[in-house]
């Protein structure tokens, strides 16, 4: 993991220290998927839509920071994963304007709705980060989705979670990249509506996301 780390911070001091924090805050017990193997994940999406962006260094960075701290509280988490770029970034020698880049984005994964047409850097992280809704693991990716919310009980959670996959579902297009559009579209709505479909048919009390 720390090879793409320091393909884009360097390998001085500060950078490895970075480095060395960002893969412990990954690595957390309470994680169930935003985990090292996510991150991962988003990073080889990420080299397979680079060419689409108009700053790969900015989205990479932005990736390994977009969940680095993960309490399970949408938009406070992002907002202070976008901090801790700004805090850390710096250190590394990373120059102003790219960690302020780094720190938009960051904070665009709290709302993916709200991208802009245009913003190249923007529809990168955002397609990446949403390539798991169209893999073959998607189940396993929405139990461990439940896992992190194991606080919340069965009835809520199942409520929430359907808001979430219908506001999906309801965008015109869930990837908008030209590329991430055609390898996964077609197959992350697939995917989204079978587990709407699973939710709406799970019994009061019976918390199947969970078995």
């Amino acid at each position: 993991m720390l090879t793409s780390w320091r393909a884009v911070a360097g390998r001085s001091r500060a950078a490895e220290a970075v480095g060395a924090e960002l893969v412990a805050r990954w690595s957390e017990p309470h994680r169930r998927y935003h985990t090292l193997e996510h991150l991962a994940a988003v990073l080889t999406a990420i080299d397979r839509l680079a060419g689409a962006a108009e700053d790969p260094a900015a989205v990479r960075l932005a990736a390994w920071f977009h969940d680095a701290v993960y309490d399970g509280r949408p938009g406070r988490d992002e907002e202070r994963s976008a901090q801790l770029a700004e805090s850390r970034l710096p250190r590394c020698g990373v120059p102003a304007a790219r960690v302020t880049e780094v720190a938009r984005l960051v904070r665009l994964t709290a709302a993916h709705d709200r991208l802009v047409p245009g913003d190249r850097d923007g529809e990168v992280l955002c397609d990446a980060d949403l390539a798991v809704l169209a893999g073959p693991g998607y189940d396993d990716y929405a139990a461990r989705i439940r896992q992190e919310y194991a606080h919340v009980p069965a009835g809520p959670f199942r409520q929430g979670r359907a808001e979430v996959l219908r506001r999906l579902l309801a965008t015109p297009r869930l990837y908008r990249t030209p590329e991430a559009y055609a390898l996964w579209e077609a197959a992350a709505r697939a995917n989204l509506g079978g587990e709407l479909a699973a939710l709406a048919a799970a019994q009061p009390g019976v918390d199947q996301a969970v078995q």
